[in-house]
This record gives structure tokens, C-alpha cells and sequence, in this order.
């Protein structure tokens, strides 16, 4: 198993669909940040440094990093500084964490890519993976526990339709 970290906005919509995915498994979490022990709380105050995360295990045999990285593009708007939506702040800046010089390779190649369809500079960050703080067990597998929440059903429920009709190959 391999590990990728990713931020694309809030981790609640971006689990759920890399939970979707054969060979993967990921947890919501934290990372990037200065504090020793972030919280939900602390982290949304902004003054953590850190970003709400999803760090994905997976199998290179059945899914591949840079099937991974489309993934990650696709879910969120990596041209939107600090902000996904109504979610705003560094917490939900648009990073990709790396775990070794490989993947800080693909990524940025990757990012070069996506550039190339898109009118607007990506800023999505790169930067070493650093320490993963899982975030509370009520955030893990949110969406799941909480599908008619406003916040799910309104934001989270279409982006996964549309997820899942695009990488249907890939699904469990």
C-alpha cells in the first residue's frame, strides 16, 4: 500500500468519493499546520496553518497515483484561493501533500496538464507530506452517517452523481 494526501476544500465530500474507489481507503484528517494537536474547531478558527486533508492508502496494483490526482482535480476548483464554495479559509486551500519526489513529480505534471484546460491559474499548493492528524471519529465517513444534512445533500450529493458517472471504471 502507498499513501497520498490530498486537500480540495472541505474533507467531508472529498472521503466520500475516495472511499468510492477499488483499492482505496482514506480518512479525513489534518496536515500542513503548526500546531502539535489540531481539532476541528482550531483548524476552522484559521490559525492553525493546517488544511482539512484526506490521506488515501492505496493499492498501486489496482489504482494508480495519477488516477488518484484526475480525481482530485475533478472534485474541487483548484483556480480558487482559499476558498471551495461557501467553505473559505487556508483550512480549505486546494494542496496536494507528497509522501516522496515521485509523486511530487506526477503532480506537478498533472497540474501542468489540468492547466491546460482551464482559463484560470491553478493555486493549488505542493508541498512534503508532513505530520497527518486523523481528524474526530464523527468527521470519518461523514457523509455516509449524514446524507440529508443541508450541507450534503445540497453540495456533496451532486458533486458524487457527477463523480461517479465520470470515474464509474474505477468504482467499488
Amino acid at each position: 500500500m502507498e499513501i497520498a494526501t490530498f486537500g480540495a476544500g472541505c474533507f467531508w465530500c472529498i472521503e466520500s468519493a475516495f472511499n468510492q474507489l477499488k483499492g482505496v481507503s482514506a480518512l479525513s484528517g489534518y496536515m500542513g499546520g503548526h500546531t502539535a494537536t489540531p481539532d476541528y474547531r482550531s483548524v476552522c478558527s484559521g490559525t492553525t496553518g493546517h488544511a482539512e486533508v484526506v490521506q488515501v492508502q492505496f493499492d498501486p496494483a489496482i489504482i494508480r497515483y495519477d488516477d488518484l490526482l484526475q480525481i482530485f482535480w475533478f472534485l474541487h476548483d483548484p483556480t480558487t484561493l482559499n476558498r471551495q464554495g461557501n467553505d473559505e479559509g487556508t483550512q480549505y486551500r486546494s494542496v496536494v501533500f507528497y509522501h516522496t519526489d515521485a509523486q511530487r513529480q506526477l503532480a506537478l505534471q498533472s497540474k501542468d496538464a489540468e492547466q491546460q484546460r482551464l482559463p484560470q491559474p491553478i493555486v493549488t499548493e505542493f508541498s512534503p507530506a508532513a505530520v497527518f492528524h486523523p481528524a474526530e471519529d464523527y468527521h470519518q465517513g461523514y457523509y455516509g452517517q449524514n446524507p440529508h444534512q443541508p450541507y450534503c445533500s445540497f453540495l456533496i450529493a451532486p458533486k458524487l452523481a457527477k463523480f461517479r458517472q465520470h470515474f464509474a471504471a474505477l468504482l467499488k
